[in-house]
């Protein structure tokens, strides 16, 4: 992903020296990077949907809008390519890279921003159509990833997760270019709600907002070093008790071939190898928390190198159909029973 234009050495010592600097003293901003011309586009969008509202858009240590203020936070490590190479590193993966997943995001916190705005969350009307604003924000949500009653935007079924969420990944979907939403989710149940959000911007997009964020202060969310950062946002490593070894014998083989060892590559290789997309493939289509899934993945790393498995090259896309197909039946279960296996 990252071109390696410096010895691994020279990075090493770039990168420590990053993790121990304070990110409000970095001088990150939006302005000339590829982010200011995402949030034109974001601009434009709304523009192009009637909407005159347009939310601040700031460097944060996070997605998001603070609750009930309409202004979008973009993660820092966004704006500065050693920091979205440090990012990659610690967090295996960033959340959203290309120009068109930041688009969603930014369309998605659009939404949150709509709502707070002109106070959406307070009216019965938006209350019957996406539930109580009061709900618990709970991230151990249980998708239906078969329910027609909700838009497909974000992966995990994101909309599921709260009525607020609900409405900003609707909302996201009604101003998206091309989405094609009156053809995509016709018949849906959730056909309401895009037909809601029309009303709204129809009734409001010319109106001031109620709610701004004049005197918010973004500073705060940069106060941190890049070091202290990671260790409150880190993904969390669940323990994983070693229910799966039979399993894992069956998938991979015992031994390789006499002669063969080298040409063999071993199972525990091959999952480091496919752990990123396993976990990115398994949380898009379960909704099972991150940090889950990749304990899960993890956890047969280690089994597999204390149980010195192989894989037979012949035989490694199969292997890893298999693998996805077992570790999603599993993240299932901790979905809904609450264990990986059931009792």
């Amino acid at each position: 992903m990252f071109e390696k234009k410096e010895s691994a050495e020279s990075w090493f010592a770039e990168r420590e020296k990053l993790l121990q600097t304070k990110l409000n003293e970095l001088g990150l901003k939006l302005e000339g990077t590829r982010l200011e011309q995402l949030v034109e586009r974001l601009y434009a969008d709304l523009e192009r949907t009637g909407i005159k509202f347009k939310p601040k858009v700031y460097l944060s240590d996070e997605w998001g809008c603070p609750e009930a203020i309409p202004i979008i936070g973009i993660p820092f490590y966004l704006a500065d390519e050693r920091l979205s190479r440090i990012e990659d590193e610690i967090m295996e993966g960033i959340e959203a890279e290309s120009d068109e997943e930041i688009l969603r995001y930014l369309r998605h916190e659009a939404g949150h921003a709509f709502n707070y705005a002109y106070k959406l969350y307070e009216t019965e009307e938006w209350h019957r159509i996406f539930g109580p604003y009061s709900r618990p924000y709970r991230d151990d949500y249980k998708p239906n990833p078969f329910s027609r009653k909700f838009v497909r935007h974000i992966s995990g079924w994101y909309a599921q997760k709260h009525p607020d969420e609900d409405f900003a990944e609707t909302f996201a979907v009604w101003i998206m270019p091309d989405s094609n939403w009156q053809k995509t989710y016709e018949g849906w149940s959730c056909y309401n709600k895009l037909l809601y959000i029309g009303s709204v911007v129809n009734k409001l997009g010319s109106a001031d907002p109620l709610v701004t964020a004049e005197g918010y202060d973004v500073r705060g969310d940069l106060s941190d070093s890049i070091g202290e950062h990671y260790d409150r946002f880190r993904h969390k490593a669940i323990d994983v008790p070693a229910y799966f070894d039979g399993d894992l014998r069956d998938i991979f083989e015992r031994k390789a071939p006499a002669g063969k060892e080298e040409e063999w590559p071993t199972a525990h290789q091959f999952l480091m190898e496919h752990r990123r997309q396993l976990v990115k493939n398994i949380n898009y289509w379960t909704g099972l928390n991150e940090s889950e899934v990749r304990s899960l993945i993890y956890h047969f790393v280690e089994r597999c190198k204390l149980l010195e498995l192989y894989v037979n090259p012949d035989k490694s896309y199969k292997v890893l159909m298999e693998m996805t197909a077992y570790a999603t039946t599993l993240s299932m279960n901790k979905l809904y029973k609450r264990d990986f296996i059931i009792k």
